[in-house]
């Protein structure tokens, strides 16, 4: 995972399912997600989608309603039948028209996106689709804690709540770990180097720096450098830069 809050973490690193029948939206996307982070799976056919559903849940999909075999919106009323809607869904299509957008969502579907999708849409609701993953999959246990005895210097158990009714589970305290402390990273640069060059390597040091920080979020890294995520894509391609792969360093 990345460097961050647990919650930061979660929806950072997610498994995503593009099911597309178009390979240019499919790869576009993938790479997209791909630089945010996510391990992206595509699939061009609700059939693809059904096994990959079966193979496994991912935290997300991304549904495009028209496809040539079965569409999106019985897709996801198959998935609704059988139990399988286990995990957020975002719908897509350049075509529909809002009543099947309103059915998709009364089936299921968390949300739903207009072709030409606009990248900062996307981001929004991949991010707010994997927080409420998170909601769902995660209900938050109730703890009791008994209070600590006069001059008792050990911390109290905890009191976990048990499924047999009158009887509780008692569990010791586990106090918490302090994030680790990130060492400042050591940049050597040669001022015997011609300027461009000298430039070129403090920018390269500079953004890998910052993407190892942000786990490869581009989102963040924009952010914190100040620049448009357009021109950030195009410089990080010209000093060689993947984010891709820092961000997998720092899980």
């Amino acid at each position: 995972m990345k460097a961050g809050s647990e919650d930061q973490k979660d929806w950072q690193m997610a498994n995503i399912l593009v099911v597309d029948d178009e390979m240019g939206i499919r790869e576009l996307l993938s790479e997209i997600l791909s630089d945010e982070g996510h391990v992206v799976e595509m699939a061009e056919n609700a059939q693809q989608a059904r096994e990959m559903r079966i193979a496994g849940t991912p935290d997300l999909v991304l549904l495009d309603i028209w496809m040539p075999d079965t569409d999106g919106v019985t897709l996801l009323k198959e998935w609704q039948r059988d139990g399988l809607l286990t995990m957020p869904v975002i719908m897509m299509s350049g075509h529909a028209t809002i009543d099947t957008a309103v059915e998709a969502t009364r089936i299921g579907a968390l949300n739903f996106l207009e072709k030409p999708i606009a990248l900062q849409k996307l981001l929004k609701a991949v991010q707010q689709g994997l927080s409420r993953g998170q909601e769902v999959a995660r209900p938050q246990p109730t703890y009791f804690t008994r209070p600590a005895a006069p001059h008792d210097a050990s911390p109290a158990p905890h009191i976990a709540a048990s499924p047999v009714a009158g009887s509780a589970v008692m569990q010791p305290a586990i106090a918490p770990t302090a994030a680790p402390q990130t060492e400042p990273q050591r940049f050597n640069l040669s001022f015997d180097l011609p300027l461009r060059e000298a430039r070129d390597a403090f920018e390269r040091a500079y953004f890998e720096h910052h993407l190892a920080r942000e786990g490869g979020s581009m989102t963040r890294v924009a952010e914190k450098t100040g620049l448009e995520r357009t021109h950030l894509y195009r410089k990080l391609k010209q000093l060689g830069v993947e984010p891709s792969k820092l961000g997998k360093k720092n899980l």
